[in-house]
C-alpha cells in the first residue's frame, strides 16, 4: 500500500527538517514543472474538509507562517499537483469560487464520479464532447472542476 506523508503542521527551521521525498518528479534545467494552484475559497476549513473528506485529496500542509496568514496544500490521489488555500497573502487574493475548469484526469470516469457522489460531491452526468468525457462539480464557493477521461491514454 502506497503510504501517504503525514500532514505537516509546522514551518521547517531548514531545510534540513525536510524529508526527502523519493516519489517526487526531478526537476531538470529547462524545466517548469506545475505543482501548485491557488483555489480562492471564503472559509478555509469548509473547504479544506470538502476536499479531504468529499473529494479524498490529501492534506499535504496546514501552516500558519505568520501572524493572519494559513496556508493548506491539498493533493488529488495520484497527482504531482496540488491545490493551496490561502489566508492572508495579498499577492493571492481572487475572488471566492472564480476559478473555472480544473481538470482531473482519470481512468475510469463512471468509478470516479460514483466515488465522489458516494462521499456527497454533485457530480453532473458524463458528458461525451468528441470522444473525451467530462463529468463537472463545484467546491462550496462555486469553484468548477471536471472530471476527464480520453479513453485512448493509458
Amino acid at each position: 500500500m502506497n503510504e501517504r506523508p503525514p500532514t505537516q503542521t509546522e514551518v521547517p527551521k531548514d531545510a534540513s527538517e525536510i524529508p526527502a521525498d523519493p516519489t517526487a518528479p526531478l526537476v531538470k534545467p529547462g524545466d517548469f514543472l506545475l505543482e501548485l494552484i491557488p483555489v480562492p475559497v471564503t472559509d478555509i476549513d469548509r473547504a479544506k474538509r470538502f476536499y479531504s473528506e468529499q473529494c479524498g485529496f490529501h492534506v499535504d500542509v496546514d501552516v500558519s507562517p505568520a501572524d493572519g496568514v494559513r496556508v493548506v496544500q491539498l493533493t488529488p490521489p495520484g497527482s504531482f499537483c496540488s491545490i493551496s488555500l490561502l489566508q492572508g497573502l495579498p499577492m493571492t487574493d481572487m475572488e471566492p469560487g472564480s476559478l473555472r475548469a480544473l481538470h482531473l484526469v482519470v481512468k475510469d470516469i463512471e468509478a470516479a464520479r460514483q466515488e465522489l457522489i458516494g462521499r456527497g460531491v454533485d457530480v453532473g452526468e458524463t458528458e461525451d464532447l468528441g470522444g473525451v468525457f467530462y463529468a463537472w462539480f463545484k467546491d462550496p464557493d462555486g469553484n468548477t472542476w471536471a472530471l476527464q477521461h480520453m479513453p485512448w491514454r493509458p
